[in-house]
């Protein structure tokens, strides 16, 4: 099965921008293959705003987030895998999602055991 996480970040960013309010990613920059500036890290994270009015040519692919923004007056690439993501949050006031960094395991391609029973888990 595939990862919720890009669908959720597809769904908040749009939930946020229809509310008018600025969507921010909270990134684990340590994840391999983030390419975001290294002097905006903080404590092994960056968090970037992907308001319509910030970025340019969002795309979130099952895989990865990729735009362009601007750092210092100068235009970057930023890209990372979406696994990097640990939250979609709105500035003004918090509202979004946070994500476990270890939520996405490696796919499982061996499929359902047929003896396999379902298991339900209670969500407080």
């Amino acid at each position: 099965m595939t990862s919720n996480r890009p669908y959720l970040i597809r769904a908040i960013n749009e939930w946020l921008i229809d509310n008018q309010l600025t969507p921010h990613l909270l990134v684990n920059a340590d994840t391999e293959g983030v390419e975001v500036p290294q002097n905006f890290i903080q404590d092994g994270k960056i968090v970037l705003n992907i308001g319509p009015h910030a970025v340019e040519g969002l795309r979130v692919t099952n895989e990865e987030v990729t735009f362009l923004a601007r750092f210092s007056g100068v235009s970057q690439l930023i890209s990372f895998p979406v696994s990097a993501v640990l939250a979609v949050y709105a500035r003004e006031n918090g509202r979004g999602m946070m994500f476990n960094e270890d939520e996405d395991p490696e796919p499982d391609d061996s499929g359902p055991k047929p003896d396999a029973r379902p298991s339900l888990k209670v969500v407080k």
